[in-house]
C-alpha cells in the first residue's frame, strides 16, 4: 500500500512587492493556517515516511510547521527545486521515482500542478482549487510507486483551513 498525501503551501504574502515570487514569504494567516493544519494532520494519524517540500520559501516555512506538527526530523526535510511550480507530469514523475521503502509520502507544492494531479489520480473529487494549505491524501492499492497511474486512487481524506465540518470529507 502507498499513500500519497499532496499539501499546497500556505499563504503567501505579496507586502514586498519587489520579492522574486520564489522568495515570497508567508502571510499572517499562512503563518496560523500551516500548524492548525499540521496538528488536523497529526490528529488523523499521518506519518510520512518522506516529507518532499519545493524549494520555495513559502512552501519550505510550510514544510517546517507540518514537519513539526506531524514529529517529522526536521533534517530529513527533502528540497526539490524542481517542485517550484511544477506540472501535473513533472509532480507525478518525482513521485513515481522514489524509492519504494517510503511507503507514505507527503509533498508541499503549488497551484496549478497540485490541483490538476489530484484531479487526475481522484477524477471523481472534481476538484476546482486546491486552496493555500489545503490537503488531500490518497492510498493506492500497489508496493511501488512506479504502478500509481496505473492504479484507481482511494480518497483517504481532503481537507483545507477554512472547511466547516472537517469530519464529513471522507
Amino acid at each position: 500500500m502507498k499513500r500519497l498525501t499532496l499539501f499546497r503551501h500556505a499563504k503567501s504574502s505579496w507586502a514586498e512587492p519587489s520579492l522574486a515570487d520564489h522568495e515570497r514569504v508567508l502571510s499572517a494567516r499562512g503563518e496560523r493556517d500551516a500548524p492548525t493544519m499540521g496538528e488536523r494532520m497529526a490528529a488523523r494519524k499521518v506519518r510520512p515516511s518522506l516529507i518532499i517540500s519545493s524549494s520555495a520559501v513559502r512552501a519550505r516555512r510550510t514544510a517546517k510547521f507540518v514537519a513539526a506538527a506531524l514529529k517529522y526530523p526536521d533534517e530529513f526535510l527533502q528540497i526539490e527545486k524542481e517542485l517550484y511550480l511544477a506540472t501535473e507530469k513533472k509532480i507525478l514523475e518525482l513521485v513515481c521515482a522514489q524509492p519504494d521503502n517510503f511507503g507514505d509520502l507527503l509533498l508541499i507544492g503549488h497551484n496549478p500542478g497540485l490541483t490538476e494531479l489530484v484531479n487526475q489520480l481522484l477524477p471523481a473529487l472534481d476538484m476546482d482549487n486546491l486552496p493555500t494549505s489545503g490537503v488531500v491524501a490518497m492510498d493506492f492499492k500497489t508496493n511501488k510507486w512506479s504502478e500509481i497511474t496505473e492504479i484507481d486512487a482511494e480518497l483517504v481524506f481532503y481537507d483545507y483551513p477554512k472547511n466547516p465540518d472537517r469530519s464529513t470529507i471522507a
